[in-house]
């Protein structure tokens, strides 16, 4: 009986290989496609379930949380892979890096994605987008509200703030868009300030912010839109959410600070045209508005409405400046991050 993995979920380095190999299995059908995703199975696999029935061109996935990048690197040309779909913009510049990607000129891509959500030799794409939410507790930070970014390095919210890792990738993509508008000095001074205002040591995900700003560890923390949508829809912690208002930081100059999960095409595609056609889907409105409605991700095609919950919390202006000059930033970012001792 032939072996047709559709969806392989690992978690250990021996998984990984056991699934490679049943994807180099299925990569022999004519109309396939095969997927390095960390995007987890139960937002994407509503989505290649469409793309199968449209096309009649079947997805079949390997799925990791981490060690895709380096995964396609050791393969190199040999890989099964014709796509490589990312959780954030840390995994899109890991594999730029890599140099395990090659561009694609599409013009229903172009269409579909803006300009400062897409690379412009066309290597990587942007399909979600996610703002970066300042959020305050809705019953003791009442007055006095942090209304930009920069304001987080005020002295008057000292022991206030949480947040997660300073090295991790959504705070050093953060750090990384103050470095793009203000200059490392300027982002240096601003580390460290907030630094100064952490209630305690930088540690757990957002979720976890906002839970410690409900249990009253805190009062200001800065954590991805689409988390808030999440635990909106979790019993356990609506708690946690209700507890809390969100604040779409920078309004009145250069905009919220935007994160996105990408998808790219590798340089190994055995596939390569089947691959074009999944990543063009994946930016159409049938695809964008699943994302909307399972994940709360902003939609990164315009002509697809948020979901309901996320209009809910109102419109604003986000920061336009291209990702790809925001990313050039990333390594003085992480070694700003070292220099202020942010994490200690």
């Amino acid at each position: 009986m032939p072996i047709r993995p559709k969806n392989c979920a690992i978690a250990l380095a021996t998984a990984v290989s056991l699934c490679t190999a049943l994807v180099s299995t299925a990569a022999i059908a004519a109309e396939s496609v095969n997927v390095y995703s960390y995007r987890q199975p139960f937002l994407i696999d509503p989505i290649f379930d469409e793309f199968t029935k449209a096309t009649g061109i079947e997805v079949n996935t390997v799925f990791a949380k981490k060690g895709l990048v380096e995964r396609l690197k050791s393969e190199g040309k040999n890989s099964p892979a014709d796509i490589l779909l990312t959780s954030d913009f840390g995994n899109i510049h890991a594999a730029v890096g890599a140099d395990i990607l090659q561009p694609v000129n599409s013009d229903v891509l172009n269409a579909n994605v803006p300009s400062e959500f897409r690379d412009p030799d066309g290597l990587w794409f942007g399909l979600t987008n996610r703002a970066r939410l300042i959020v305050v507790s809705k019953d003791r930070l009442t007055d006095n509200r942090p209304a930009r970014y920069e304001d987080l390095a005020n002295p008057e919210y000292k022991g206030k703030i949480c947040t997660r890792s300073g090295k991790h990738n959504y705070m050093v993509a953060l750090t990384a868009s103050v470095i793009a508008h203000a200059g490392a000095d300027e982002a240096g001074k601003w580390l460290n300030g907030v630094k100064d205002n952490l209630a305690r040591k930088p540690q757990g995900n957002d979720r976890a912010q906002v839970k410690a700003i409900s249990q009253g560890e805190c009062d200001i923390a800065i954590i991805n839109s689409y988390y808030m949508g999440a635990m909106l829809d979790d019993e356990e912690q609506t708690t946690w959410a209700n507890s809390v208002d969100v604040i779409f930081p920078n309004q009145e100059d250069r905009g919220t600070h935007m994160n996105i999960s990408g998808v790219a095409l590798t340089k190994a595609s055995k596939n390569r045209d089947n691959a074009i056609k999944l990543i063009e889907y994946l930016s159409g409105p049938d695809a964008q508005a699943i994302y909307a409605e399972v994940n709360h991700e902003y939609p990164i095609n315009k002509s697809v409405k948020p979901s309901a919950l996320v209009q809910s919390w109102g419109e604003f202006n986000y920061d336009a400046i291209p990702l790809a000059d925001i990313t050039e930033h990333r390594g003085a970012a992480s070694r700003l991050t070292d220099e202020v001792g942010y994490d200690n």
